[in-house]
């Protein structure tokens, strides 16, 4: 009897871990699945130029529930998207090499936006980060910051099927002239990805990448 009670307790014992085993490991798979597809877009968007990052961003809040528009190119007076909900909000989009910091010009600038546009609130997006300055001027004038880790997180709160390769490949960036010869740059296709060449080719041969 004693080595039944025995029994029914190492079977118990092993059901037990067994469970807790599956757990855990469903656990780090699901997180593992979430951290690939937080970084999914983010390679794509740090090749984006300005103009496809403004784009990229308009989607990116539609399907946030916001009704966004895109500001004209130039004489947008510190404001890359205006979009509302319930409030009206400024969006200043900033588009940097992940290892660059946003300054607290960008921060002066949507400010000043939000005053222009008669907006409640005012937002710096960045496929980046803020430096220390930002953060405390921002704190200060009550702008919102949104850095690298917390794009990352309303692009996983839409769906994974939402993918920053569509803006990329088919968004024209922003038109360039060539600071070699001063002709029109346009988008040519290399053998591993996308880049600036001279439309004077080949009389002239800068190039330079999309994310300059």
């Amino acid at each position: 009897m004693d080595n039944f009670i025995t029994s029914i307790g190492y079977f118990l014992v092993f059901v037990i871990v067994f469970k807790g085993a599956l757990l855990l490991y469903q656990t780090l798979r699901t997180r593992k699945y979430q951290k690939a597809l937080l970084k999914a877009d983010m390679p794509y968007i740090d090749k984006m130029d300005g103009r496809q990052f403004e784009i990229y961003l308009q989607i990116l809040f539609r399907h946030l529930g916001y009704h966004p528009e895109v500001t004209k190119q130039s004489g947008d007076f510190g404001a890359d998207l205006v979009m509302k909900r319930d409030e009206k909000i400024v969006v200043q989009a900033k588009r940097y090499g992940y290892k660059n910091r946003v300054s607290l010009s960008a921060v002066q600038e949507v400010y000043g936006a939000k005053a222009y546009y008669r907006a409640n609130q005012a937002w710096v997006v960045t496929n980046s980060y803020f430096t220390k300055q930002a953060k405390e001027l921002a704190a200060a004038c009550d702008v919102k910051l949104i850095d690298r880790e917390d794009l990352q997180a309303l692009i996983r709160a839409i769906n994974p099927t939402f993918e920053a390769k569509e803006i990329y490949e088919n968004v024209t960036p922003e038109a360039r002239k060539c600071p070699t010869c001063g002709k029109q740059l346009v988008v040519r296709q290399g053998k591993t990805d996308r880049f600036f060449g001279c439309s004077s080719f080949p009389a002239c041969r800068h190039t330079e990448k999309i994310n300059k």
